[in-house]
């Protein structure tokens, strides 16, 4: 597949949750202290967007608004029950003209 744009960089504010689409799939992405990550759009808990989520940039992890399982956005490793399943986390790059995931 390879990487393929989903977004430009002013559609992603510092902080913020951002749900896009890559190659059919449900993606979040989030621009933490200026380095941009790329993860399912979907809590591991049950099936519900994580892009709804709380942004923690202090320990880069997101909260479902559902249940509160929480997630790292770097690894995709469940931090908080009751999820106990990572997250898929894509490859993911920003350059000149925008934001683009790999999730093959």
């Amino acid at each position: 597949m390879g990487f393929v744009k989903v977004a430009e960089h002013k559609e992603l504010a510092e902080g913020a949750v951002l749900a896009v689409h890559a190659e059919g799939k449900a993606v979040c992405i989030v621009r933490l202290d200026g380095e941009v990550y790329a993860f399912a759009d979907n809590c591991s808990h049950r099936d519900f967007p994580l892009s709804n989520g709380e942004v923690d940039p202090d320990d880069c992890s997101i909260t479902c608004e559902w249940h509160g399982a929480r997630f790292d956005i770097r690894s995709g490793k469940a931090l908080s029950l009751p999820a106990t399943r990572p997250i898929p986390v894509y490859s993911c790059k920003a350059e000149d003209d925008g934001i683009y995931v790999d999730v093959g």
